[in-house]
């Protein structure tokens, strides 16, 4: 009696890495030719969260991630102004849906600690949902634990993160801060002076700080930037003041801009 033959032994095709199914295979995924799908997941997986919660609009804040409530009475004050602005434009803004229309002027942040961690804190204070879009770094970033968990989110690339945090901006809030908030806040300045951006204004808090790290009067005698381009900037020196610079400078309340140059 002939015995019948062993089925054909395919293990090593199973095993192999071209069998596995491409949305699963991360080896693949994060190979140098996905680069683009990967920025692509990036922008599509926040961009659905927001949408869900009604995310119109937001209002960015920027600041140190090095200050802190009991950092010196300097930035003690910085922090409780970045909490009380947090509360102040949640409740007044538009972020508390009151019926079903969507959500405006939604206090965004970099998701991390210092000035951040106070404008996601006055958020909730307020009862309002907050957004923390994170960064990975070398030295891991943590999220904050007063951003709103469903709109809590992390990115690999920072073209991708300040596309978000631009896109949505109906104004741009900026405490003390160093390189990042330098380079935030430059960013934004530049797609304003270059009409890339709509119309959204863009206010310094501490006015004396601002001055003394940047030298804007010497850009201007040096011809690098045109006088005029400093109406692009203003001041204020405590949450009541940066609300009121908002509306002076066309903020509304519970409606968004058109943000056609960013989307």
């Amino acid at each position: 009696m002939t015995l019948p033959a062993d089925p054909p032994n395919n293990t090593a095709q199973m095993a192999s890495p071209s069998y596995r199914l491409a949305a699963l295979d991360g080896d693949f995924l994060l190979g140098d030719s996905m680069r683009g799908v990967r920025f692509l997941l990036e922008y599509a997986k926040a961009e659905e969260a927001l949408r869900a919660w009604g995310v119109r609009s937001t209002i960015v804040v920027f600041g140190s991630a090095r200050v802190g409530p009991d950092h010196g009475e300097r930035q003690a004050r910085w922090y409780e102004e970045a909490r009380t602005f947090g509360r102040i434009a949640s409740e007044r803004g538009g972020a508390i849906l009151k019926g079903s229309g969507p959500r405006d002027n939604v206090v965004a942040t970099g998701g991390g600690p210092g000035i951040m961690e106070a404008a996601n804190r006055g958020a909730a204070e307020a009862g309002a949902p907050s957004v923390g879009f994170n960064i990975t770094l070398p030295h891991e970033q943590e999220p904050n634990r007063y951003s709103t968990p469903e709109l809590t989110f992390r990115f690999h690339y920072f073209a991708m993160r300040k596309m978000h945090l631009a896109m949505r901006a109906n104004a741009l809030v900026v405490f003390p801060g160093g390189f990042g908030t330098f380079d935030e806040l430059f960013e934004i300045l530049t797609l304003r002076q270059t009409d890339k951006a709509p119309p959204i204004p863009i206010v310094l808090f501490d006015e004396a700080y601002w001055r003394s790290v940047v030298g804007f009067d010497a850009l201007i005698e040096h011809g690098m930037i045109a006088a005029k381009d400093m109406e692009l900037i203003r001041f204020a020196e405590d949450a009541e003041g940066v609300w009121a610079q908002l509306l002076k400078c066309g903020l509304k309340p519970g409606e968004s801009i058109e943000a056609e140059a960013l989307t």
